[in-house]
């Protein structure tokens, strides 16, 4: 349990209360106060002396009463004063610290199980019994947000996604690396693939923002079963490294948006490399410029049309169908053609696949 959230607790009430007010700790140690003079003082010999009583203690000046009132309770509330309204008012903290503590080790330890289930720590059976026992809805539909930090500088990226927090009651939020954050969260059965990228790219530039980091964000698919949610982590990360080789541009990326990257992204690297040697001859995309790289990529965002791309390159339509017609005897491939098009495509993104591992694709 954190002891800023007794102290935050204990703080809001010091207007409230005309009296001292604080915590114990297992070690007698004062964790929180309504004086912050008095934190890190050492009562001794109250939680010995409160094992024998199952109510209050009256010691110097002070009421003592066990958190939650047992007597193997690991904080202690104390009160300044010897007389009945020191003991009520011990009574009364002592409930709303201990709903409070509840509240706080139930949501540590969904957290917990949520961790335990991404990261395939968890038999499936047990799953079910967990989730039951913490009164965690195993049938919600939810999505797994994946933040990966490039420079994180001083914050830490957990507290940094934490105070973008959408929903404490219902998300939940967990640290999986130094770098890497994963959010868990609740989605309507009705949320598309998009929706969720605007969440995250809305998140995305709010941390950029406001921290001066960058960060991307892979989204997995939504579940509506809380034991696939370690399927949808792995889509996250899929995302994420499928988006850093063919998109690196965006800073968020979506499974269900990855294309024929994704396909690509699984296909064994003897395969990719003997699929571009049949499709290039050696040497012949190594003769292809930096311009005329750049006409193929407009050309394809222009859906193939030679007018419109003649118009976005500020050339003569003549211009471009000589670069065009360049390609087609260099490679062999004709772009205006549908599949020599798609070919190329296909070829140069399997190209990009294997630089990323670091394999000569010359």
């Amino acid at each position: 349990m954190s002891n800023r959230l007794f102290q935050g607790l204990i703080y809001q009430m010091k207007d409230v209360v005309d009296r001292v007010i604080g915590v114990l700790d297992e070690n007698n140690v004062v964790v929180a106060c309504s004086e912050l003079v008095k934190i890190g003082e050492v009562r001794s010999g109250v939680r010995e002396e409160l094992s024998y009583s199952t109510d209050c203690v009256v010691r110097d000046g002070y009421t003592y009463r066990a958190l939650g009132g047992g007597a193997r309770a690991e904080y202690t509330v104390f009160a300044y004063g010897e007389d009945e309204i020191a003991a009520k008012l011990v009574a009364v903290i002592s409930v709303s610290l201990n709903n409070m503590k509840g509240l706080y080790d139930e949501k540590y330890d969904r957290n917990s199980l949520i961790k335990n289930i991404i990261l395939d720590n968890i038999l499936p059976s047990d799953i079910y019994i967990k989730s039951k026992e913490l009164r965690f809805a195993p049938d919600a539909e939810r999505a797994v947000f994946l933040f990966k930090f490039q420079n994180r500088g001083e914050a830490v990226p957990f507290d940094m996604v934490m105070s973008l927090f959408p929903d404490k009651t219902k998300d939940n939020l967990i640290s999986v690396g130094e770098q890497d954050v994963v959010l868990v969260k609740e989605v309507s059965m009705a949320t598309e693939a998009r929706e969720l990228e605007q969440i995250a790219r809305s998140m995305a530039d709010t941390l950029e923002a406001e921290f001066f980091t960058q960060v991307s964000v892979g989204i997995g698919t939504a579940v509506d079963n809380i034991k696939d949610l370690a399927r949808s982590y792995k889509e996250a990360q899929v995302a994420l490294e499928v988006g850093k080789i063919f998109d690196n541009e965006k800073n968020v990326n979506s499974y269900e948006n990855l294309g024929i990257g994704r396909l690509i992204y699984q296909l064994p690297t003897t395969l990719c490399e003997m699929f571009l040697s049949e499709v290039f001859k050696r040497g012949s995309i190594e003769s292809l410029d930096r311009e005329t790289l750049s006409t193929i990529q407009c050309f394809f965002d222009n859906n193939l049309n030679v007018s419109e791309t003649s118009r976005k390159l500020f050339v003569h339509r003549n211009t471009l169908v000589y670069r065009l017609e360049k390609i087609r005897k260099l490679t062999g491939l004709d772009l205006r053609e549908f599949e020599h098009a798609i070919t190329f495509k296909v070829a140069m993104m399997v190209r990009k696949y294997l630089a990323s591992k670091n394999i000569d694709v010359r």
